[in-house]
């Protein structure tokens, strides 16, 4: 019986060997021999940076490095066993090692010890599948003792921060374990890759800012590749090619032109087999590194601006009421074209740790923060009042003090003005003829000490109106974060009164520059724009690429103004630099370069980084500039602005001492260039018009407002 049952078991046995061999033979084969195709993408090194005159900004610098590819099979001990060998090749800092790590590591070097974390009672439950396996890692995590972990010793700690990095690739993607490495540890490893599975040499870079202090905050920053893709836009990347682990742009500039400075990744296809090793692999394209960027930015003028900044704030710090005077902004712009040849700015800040005065780049501060700029406004006021008929070209009005009922007189910054049309008035900046006209637009009556009621739409009007200009709304800048001000939500009659003279609405010193552009042209408002050319990158490093794409000025209005009441703003802005009794006549009267502008005073509150220390913001003084030259051919337009410049109704005058030395350094370094080449012109010489612009590009927004 037992004889014969052995029999009919071995029969069976036979039976079932047969099916699976010669029925299902055949497809059992096909499993195992069946691979994966894995196309991994590597990252290649971004696009440079440019100067308008081919002078490097940002580069890239290339350092050795050793990196480390997980196979999708690879098991935390075979990863263990490579970091211990690799250990004992290279040095490796432990400081980015956290106490979880630490505690990994330890579970998997002590697994008898990390069982004993676990009492009988819960192995039975985990038995009976009442615990699961997470459940389980984490009460070990959880009984991990500060005497367990400080038995880890140096050795344990270096071969741990290997481990760490190992840990944190993908599979298929390399991953870069140290950098910087030097030329010994290089070489070393290179004689003993046939015994680091997963472990190669490579080059990798790193960006190099060649003008480390200057537009940082301009040209922004990019991610670290031990931190990859940041978590806000996760999704948006991968859903575009990326790797986690990838670098890319976090702001302004790297972050506006990532499309364009990432460049196109190499791609290797790995096969593998089931179990997840790599039979081979396949280059499906080399890849090709970010394309380059030249900027409009001419870093000579930059670099002399940047200098006068900081050495008229250091200047205006020695007066006694300076106190919250911590920065100031330039901008320079082509009027015609929208190129921004100079943008800087300067913070003064205490270094945390030593105490130590510094001056920091501030440059992003031109378009991410607003100001109550004061008289600067006023052309456009002139012009609003032109255009809703509130006046003519040639009105006159008397500067007396405005006396309404139960309210304190206004009245221009100093008395004895006299009768003034609007071009006088522009010229010794009366604030009385900016009241008078709103006044009218607000369909006022004006009685000396009596009320004056006005239509609150006339904020809607002025706003409006200025928005042609680019006064209150974006300018279009291509760079991210762009702020518009902000705007008064009150609309009483004295309020009204404050917006015509600048001191109600905060806008951007980018604004300002694109508000005097306009009037320079004769009324267009163009788009500023940092990127002048997209280039092909060469492998040479001291070349430059053919342009695949130039970027051409773009029209966003045309000012619904005529020529002539243009043309009488300009004659009003032209006297404030250039005749007697001008507002910036002291600072701009022997300039040869025949300038015109308009100066701009305004009280304020303080609202700056200090605002915590006081119960009530102090009273302070903001200073603006406004300008172009020359005034008969325009060829660069400026703006300057101080804020918080001093406490009190008088101080210095930074603001026109700025502007006179930057206008000074940029027609001085044309003078010097058409020395050495007769051929070249002025910082960012173009030969393009507003006009010819326009007939390309249709004019958007007539109305003025953000397209």
């Amino acid at each position: 019986m037992v004889f014969f049952a052995v029999f009919l078991l071995f029969s069976t046995l036979i039976f079932r060997l047969g099916i699976v061999q010669i029925v299902y033979g055949d497809d059992f084969k096909r499993e195992v021999d069946r691979t994966e195709d894995v196309t991994v993408n590597n990252p290649v090194p971004r696009g440079k940076m440019y100067d308008r005159n081919i002078k490097l900004i940002v580069d890239n610098t290339p350092n050795k490095a050793i990196t480390y590819t997980r196979n999708q099979g690879t098991k935390p001990k075979e990863m263990l066993e490579v970091a211990e060998k690799l250990a004992k090749l290279i040095i490796m800092d432990d400081e980015k090692v956290k106490e979880r790590d630490k505690k990994d590591y330890w579970i998997l070097t002590n697994p008898e010890a990390a069982k004993e974390k676990i009492t009988k009672k819960e192995w039975d439950l985990y038995n009976q599948k009442k615990l699961d396996d997470k459940k389980l890692y984490d009460l070990q995590l959880e009984r991990i003792t500060d005497t367990d972990l400080q038995a880890l010793s140096e050795a344990d700690m270096e071969v741990l921060a290997i481990f760490r990095e190992f840990n944190s690739g993908y599979a298929l993607s390399p991953q870069i374990v140290k950098k910087n490495v030097s030329p010994e540890e290089f070489a070393v490893v290179s004689e003993n890759l046939e015994r680091l599975p997963g472990v190669d040499t490579t080059t990798d870079w790193e960006r190099n800012y060649v003008y480390d202090k200057t537009l940082r905050t301009i040209i922004g920053k990019i991610s670290e590749s031990d931190k990859g893709l940041p978590k806000e836009k996760l999704d948006y990347y991968l859903s575009r090619g990326y790797s986690r682990n990838d670098r890319v742009g976090l702001s302004y500039i790297e972050l506006q032109y990532e499309d364009v400075l990432h460049g196109q990744k190499a791609r290797i296809k790995n096969i593998t087999d089931k179990a997840g090793n790599v039979l081979s692999t396949k280059v499906i394209s080399e890849g090709q590194r970010g394309k380059d960027l030249v900027l409009t930015i001419d870093m000579d003028l930059q670099l002399a601006v940047e200098k006068i900044i900081e050495e008229e704030l250091m200047k205006a710090k020695q007066d006694g009421n300076t106190r919250l005077l911590d920065r100031a902004f330039v901008v320079l712009m082509d009027p015609k074209t929208g190129e921004v040849i100079t943008m800087a700015g300067k913070q003064i800040v205490k270094d945390k740790e030593t105490g130590q005065t510094e001056m920091n780049d501030f440059a992003s501060g031109n378009f991410t923060t607003s100001y109550n700029v004061g008289s600067a406004v006023k052309g456009a006021t002139v012009l609003t009042g032109f255009k809703t008929g509130a006046i003519q070209p040639g009105t006159s009005f008397f500067d007396t003090p405005i006396r309404i009922k139960n309210t304190k007189p206004k009245s221009s910054w100093k008395s004895g003005l006299g009768t003034l049309d609007d071009i006088n008035a522009l010229k010794v900046s009366s604030n009385v003829y900016m009241f008078r006209t709103a006044i009218n637009v607000g369909k006022g009556h004006y009685v000396p000490e009596q009320p004056l009621p006005l239509d609150p739409k006339a904020f809607d009007t002025f706003r409006n109106s200025f928005s042609q200009f680019g006064l209150g709304v974006r300018t279009g800048i291509d760079l991210p974060n762009e702020m518009v001000g902000f705007k008064g939500s009150e609309r009483g009659p004295g309020l009204l009164l404050d917006f015509a003279i600048g001191q109600y609405d905060t806008y951007t010193p980018l604004q300002l520059a694109q508000y005097v552009s306009a009037i320079a042209n004769g009324g267009y408002r163009v788009q500023p724009r940092m990127v002048k050319e997209i280039r092909e990158p060469l492998m040479k490093n001291n070349e430059i690429g053919p342009v695949v794409k130039e970027i051409d000025p773009v029209i966003l209005n045309r000012i619904d103004a005529k020529p002539e009441w243009i043309k009488r703003v300009q004659e009003g802005f032209r006297r404030v630099m250039q005749e007697p009794q001008g507002t910036a006549v002291g600072a701009f009267g022997t300039a040869p370069y025949k300038p015109a502008g308009k100066t701009g005073t305004a009280q304020a509150f303080y609202d700056g980084p200090e605002r915590g220390k006081f119960t009530k913001p102090p009273e302070v003084m903001n200073l603006s500039l406004i300008g172009y030259a020359p005034h008969d051919n325009p060829e660069i337009a400026m703006s300057v602005m101080v804020p918080w410049a001093y406490e009190g109704d008088q101080g210095h005058h930074a603001n026109n001492d700025i502007g006179r030395r930057v206008l000074d350094a940029y027609f001085e370094i044309k003078k010097q260039r058409q020395e050495t080449n007769p051929n070249s012109g002025q910082p960012g010489q173009t030969t393009e018009s507003v006009q010819a612009a326009a007939q390309q590009d249709p004019v958007q927004g007539e109305t003025g407002q953000n397209q």
